[in-house]
């Protein structure tokens, strides 16, 4: 069995909001947006998270990049603390843990190229890289997530939303990470450009040996990418196994209402 890559232990994530529309005599009212939450995922394996909107999903993914503070627990990353680092201490781990956001064109600078934008990671973290050696990494990895290499100079509103995904997928593979989340990289994208993208996720995980972390609320593409399933509700985990016995053995009553959800022909 793999050795875990990632460890999160019973995480609990909480907003504080400093001013009420309903009670404005309430100050800085406390809410829990994840509660206990713990799993593994071990080097090479896809763990998929599912769960209807507000569920808790993304606040999990912000949680182990450290976008947002925990309130409780521990999260590991190769057997090395990360939970609550500051940003200096954290920064050595960011080359290993890259995301794909949601919306692809929101998450691309508009004043920027391409090679600009797949390049502004590795000129941040090695600043020492030549022009000419820049350049060159920014056409290779183009060509794996299938760009070409002549677009390099192209601006993001010249490119169709499964394109610009395929740059931010090719921005979050420039350092070599060990570990990706995919924060719903598909939910945007129309159905016939969602197996395109989730079919070069899945080629560049075998290539690159790469560790998901792969957030959706379509049960069908979850099936189809993870390994295993964590099922959430309301900040809370529900169920987790592999993703069979989740599909096709399911424990939990949500779980079961959750499948029987999806849309059948």
């Amino acid at each position: 069995m793999n050795k875990p890559i990632l460890s999160v232990k019973n995480i609990c994530v909480d907003y504080t909001s400093n001013n009420s529309f309903l009670f404005p005599w309430e100050k800085n009212i406390i809410f829990r947006a994840v509660e206990n939450i713990s799993f593994e995922i071990s080097e090479g394996k896809t763990l998929g998270i599912v769960g209807e909107t507000g569920s808790g999903k993304s606040t999990i993914a912000k949680a182990i990049i450290n976008i947002l503070k925990i309130s409780s627990g521990k999260i590991y990353f190769k057997n090395n603390k990360i939970s609550n680092l500051d940003e200096k201490s954290m920064r050595k781990y960011r080359k290993e843990i890259q995301m794909i956001f949601q919306d692809p064109l929101a998450s691309l600078n508009p004043r920027m190229n391409v090679g600009e934008i797949i390049s502004e990671p590795l000129t941040t973290h090695y600043p020492k890289l030549n022009y000419k050696e820049v350049k060159k990494k920014v056409k290779e990895i183009m060509e794996n997530v299938g760009l070409l290499p002549n677009q390099i100079n192209r601006y993001p509103h010249e490119f169709s939303g499964g394109q610009c995904q395929r740059i931010g997928i090719a921005r979050s593979l420039i350092l070599k990470p060990k570990f990706i989340i995919c924060d719903e990289p598909v939910s945007s994208l129309d159905v016939s450009i969602q197996a395109q993208v989730i079919n070069l996720l899945k080629e560049l995980q075998q290539k690159f040996k790469l560790t998901y972390l792969f957030i959706t609320h379509d049960l069908n593409i979850a099936r189809h990418m993870s390994d295993n399933i964590m099922v959430l509700n309301l900040g809370k985990m529900i169920e987790i196994n592999n993703s069979y016995e989740v599909f096709n053995n399911p424990k939990n009553d949500y779980t079961k209402k959750l499948i029987s959800s999806i849309p059948k022909i």
